[in-house]
C-alpha cells in the first residue's frame, strides 16, 4: 500500500504510530542525496539537470548514453565500429580472468567498450564525435579504444569534420599490456593529420581524465574544455608529492587548477556545454 491510498482511506487523525504501523515501499534510486552539498533530490530533477546538483553545481557521474543525448541533436546520432570488441591477447588474470571480466561488463551496459563513436549534429553542424565511459573497466584505453579513436579520427579527416571527444578515464588497460600503450602513439599519429589539414579537433575532459589518456589525446585538442572541478591529471597526487618532497595545493589536478596555469582554456559546466559548443563551432565554420 502506497502512503497515497492509505491516506486516502483514513478520516481518522494521523499520528506518528499510525504511519509507523503502514509498511511503505520506497523504490531504490528514487531519493539521491548529493554528496557534496547534502541537498535530497529526487532522481528525476537531477536527470532534467543533466546530473549537477541545482543548489551546489556538483557534477555526477554520467553515462555515454547520456551524454549523447545531452549534446547531440535528437536523431542525429549515427554509430560507427559498434560491432569492435576486446579480446584477450595476453591471457590476462587477476582475480578474474580479463575475458570473464570482458563478458560480464558488456552484458550489464550493453557496450562494446570504453567509447561509443560515431558521427551527430551539434546545432545543425557535423561532427564526429567520440565519448567515452568510466563505467566500462574505468574507461581505460585497451586496443579496441584506440582503434575506435583513430578510426574516428580518419573519417572526420576524409570527410573533413571537426572533432570532439568527451574524455573519462583512468588511463591505460594494464589488462593489454603494451598493445594498450600502443595506441597513445597511434591517436596521437591521426590526430596530427587532423590538425595538418586545419581541421578542428576539441577534447572535452570530464571526471576523472588521468593516465596515458591525459598523456596523449586529451591535452591535444585545438580547444580543450572542462567540467567544473573535475580530476584531471597523469600520475597520483601522492606520488607526485613523494618525488618532489613538497606539498601541493588542495585544488591541484583540478579543472580550475588547469585553467589558471594556462593548460586547458574552458570551464563549463554540464549544464550549458551544448550551448557553447554550438558558439564555438559557429566561429570555426563561418
Amino acid at each position: 500500500m502506497s502512503l497515497y491510498e492509505w491516506l486516502s482511506t483514513k478520516r481518522s487523525l494521523i499520528t506518528e504510530k499510525n504511519i509507523k504501523q503502514v509498511n511503505f515501499k520506497i523504490p531504490d534510486g528514487l531519493w539521491i542525496k548529493c554528496t557534496k552539498c547534502g541537498l535530497l533530490m529526487h532522481s528525476k530533477t537531477l536527470q532534467k539537470n543533466y546530473k549537477v546538483c541545482p543548489q551546489c553545481g556538483h557534477h555526477f557521474p554520467t553515462s555515454s548514453h547520456d551524454r549523447l543525448q545531452q549534446i547531440l541533436d535528437g536523431g542525429s546520432w549515427e554509430p560507427i565500429n559498434s560491432n569492435l570488441s576486446s579480446t584477450d591477447p595476453l591471457g590476462f588474470s587477476d582475480q578474474k580472468l580479463y575475458a570473464s571480466r570482458l563478458k560480464d561488463i558488456k552484458e550489464k551496459l550493453g557496450l562494446t567498450d570504453a567509447i561509443q563513436t560515431g558521427l551527430g549534429t551539434i546545432g545543425g553542424i557535423k561532427v564526429a564525435f567520440g565519448v567515452m565511459d568510466f563505467r566500462f573497466m574505468g574507461g581505460s584505453m585497451g586496443s579496441v579504444v584506440g582503434e575506435k579513436l583513430t578510426r574516428l579520427i580518419e573519417k572526420a579527416t576524409s570527410m573533413k569534420l571537426p572533432l570532439l571527444v568527451i574524455c573519462a578515464s583512468g588511463g591505460a588497460r594494464m589488462q593489454e599490456g603494451m598493445l594498450s600503450l600502443m595506441q597513445m602513439a597511434k591517436v596521437s599519429s591521426a590526430l596530427h593529420i587532423h590538425k595538418k589539414l586545419g581541421l578542428l579537433y576539441m577534447s572535452i575532459l570530464t571526471s576523472p581524465t588521468t593516465g596515458g589518456v591525459t598523456a596523449s589525446f586529451a591535452m591535444l585538442g585545438d580547444l580543450i574544455l572542462a567540467e567544473p572541478n573535475a580530476l584531471i591529471a597523469f600520475a597520483g597526487r601522492r606520488v607526485i608529492e613523494q618525488t618532489i618532497r613538497q606539498d601541493l595545493p588542495n585544488n591541484f589536478q583540478t579543472s580550475e587548477y588547469l585553467f589558471q596555469h594556462g593548460f586547458i582554456d574552458l570551464v563549463i559546466a554540464r549544464t550549458q556545454l551544448k550551448t557553447r559548443l554550438v558558439q564555438l563551432l559557429g566561429f570555426y565554420v563561418q
